[in-house]
């Protein structure tokens, strides 16, 4: 189990912030509005930030020093990107993401390396898949035997320049496309993991989790 950190408790933040702490995850929500953790469950036993999602003491109070991820789905672009590059650039949160309501701003901050989720294709479950990478192993989609899923893998940044063909090897996983910049692509043999990319693979189910383990840890030295 561990620590997630979201700003914004409007619809989407309940519905984030209640799906992991039903998960039995630690949740820290913060909102600048103390009426709005009215929407939280009477059950909820997360904590309640009350302040600005980008004031890094705010952000401290939330625990983001210890946080596995950070979520800011606000009602505001501008905070959910600065908030977003705060806990990336500050405090080294591995898994980041921002809703965004402008499709053209997020494209811009998907080539930054900011991964962005457009209001105008959002759902709580695609904002999980980047900050819960054990989520996305539901897939897109599963082949009629059942025994094949094509589902988002998420990397440690250890694997960033490292070849395609060098994490099919190690994982077991074969990847389908990976999304870059905002733009879908086909790796060829010499393609090299990015940070910021996107990958898809298809999977073995009875594998996702093995798979995940390995790809969620840098890649294993060869001994000289």
């Amino acid at each position: 189990m561990v620590h997630f950190v979201i700003m914004g408790c409007g619809r989407v933040g309940v519905t984030l912030a209640h799906t992991l702490d039903e998960s039995g995850h630690s949740v820290a929500v913060i909102d600048q509005d103390d009426s709005a953790f009215r929407r939280l469950r009477s059950d909820f036993s997360g904590r309640k930030i009350t302040g600005v999602g980008f004031d890094r003491d705010t952000l401290r109070h939330a625990d983001i020093e210890n946080a596995y991820a950070f979520a800011a789905v606000s009602s505001g672009d501008n905070s959910n990107i600065l908030a977003t590059r705060v806990a990336r650039e500050t405090f080294h949160v591995p898994h980041v993401v921002a809703r965004i309501y402008d499709p053209g701003r997020a494209e811009i901050y998907q080539r930054l390396g900011i991964p962005t989720v457009a209001a105008v294709r959002w759902s709580a479950d695609q904002v999980l898949r980047r900050i819960l990478p054990e989520q996305s192993i539901k897939g897109d989609f599963r082949e009629a035997s059942g025994r094949l899923i094509l589902g988002e893998v998420s990397l440690h940044d250890g694997w960033v320049g490292h070849g395609f063909a060098e994490i099919e090897a190690a994982s077991g996983a074969r990847v389908a496309y990976l999304t870059r910049f905002g733009e879908g692509m086909l790796p060829g043999p010499q393609s090299r993991y990015q940070q910021g990319d996107i990958v898809h693979a298809m999977m073995n189910v009875a594998a996702t989790h093995e798979i995940a383990g390995i790809l969620s840890k840098p890649p294993v030295k060869e001994s000289e």
